[in-house]
């Protein structure tokens, strides 16, 4: 399976970025599934089902979240009529939403797509090596199970990411980070089969403060004095992700490749393999 992981979308200029090159990206690539996180998409803060909608008609296939996932309050009483918008899964018992979807792919095959919010500096939250434990214990990688299975992973920290990984290491197809919105550089399929990446980077405008205007956040932190509220740069966006593929037969990931495209960055364009 060929799989597509973008990064946390800020702001209108993440859109518009996304939007602009799902086209070329579904054409070079031919991705059986594609996720992106959402969790800024709305003026930086949170995102609306007409947004997400937005990102599925572009053929996005699931959205998922982080620590902002409430910012816009509409989706508090939505997201249970949205199963292809998943928040992190380690949320209290009774929060709205789901932490996983499980959905059918081409060719009808099933792949699970899995959100879940590491502890350092963030959030107080449920135990997430738990969460996500048993998700994978009652949906196992390869035959008579999932197919392909990607987990989203929101955190601050690299070394509780790299954990994560590792802790997924040969029963995940996929293990990316997301939140810090700054690109890493440690694409690797790791030993036990399972591509890992520990930030997928943000889809926005890079001449910002991971995406938020510079000069505001400038003023707020070389002053010290009170500023207006942080809003997205709006200047070129670019895409910032990864591009991987699976073996058939195990689930398991054979490469993991950087997307980097429009914007600031140097450029990465994957090649199907």
């Amino acid at each position: 399976m060929r799989l597509l992981f973008l990064g946390d979308v800020v702001g209108r200029s993440g859109r518009d970025a996304v939007i602009a090159h799902m086209p070329m990206l579904r054409d070079r690539l031919d991705p059986d599934l594609t996720v992106v996180n959402g969790e800024n998409a709305a003026g930086g803060f949170g995102i609306t089902v007409k947004i997400a909608e937005e990102f599925f008609a572009a053929g996005v296939d699931v959205v998922t979240l982080g620590n902002h996932s409430w910012d816009q309050k509409e989706l508090v009483a939505a997201i249970d009529q949205q199963p292809r918008i998943i928040r992190p899964l380690n949320y209290p018992e009774g929060t709205p939403g789901r932490g996983f979807v499980l959905l059918q792919a081409r060719g009808g095959r099933k792949v699970l797509v899995m959100n879940v919010m590491l502890r350092l500096f963030m959030d107080p939250m449920d135990d997430p090596f738990a969460a996500v434990d048993r998700v994978l214990r009652a949906h196992r990688l390869g035959p008579n199970g999932a197919d392909s299975i990607l987990v989203d992973v929101h955190g601050e920290a690299t070394s509780e990411k790299m954990i994560m990984g590792h802790f997924c290491d040969g029963r995940a197809s996929l293990v990316v980070g997301t939140h810090s919105h700054v690109p890493t550089a440690d694409h690797v399929v790791m030993k036990g089969g399972t591509a890992y990446l520990t930030d997928a980077g943000m889809c926005g405008d890079y001449d910002s403060a991971i995406g938020m205007k510079k000069e505001v956040a400038m003023a707020k932190l070389i002053r010290k004095l009170p500023t207006e509220r942080l809003s997205p740069a709006e200047g070129e966006g670019t895409v910032c992700g990864c591009y991987v593929e699976t073996d058939d037969r195990t689930g398991l990931a054979t490469s993991i490749q950087p997307v980097r495209l429009g914007g600031r960055l140097s450029q990465s364009m994957p090649v199907r393999g």
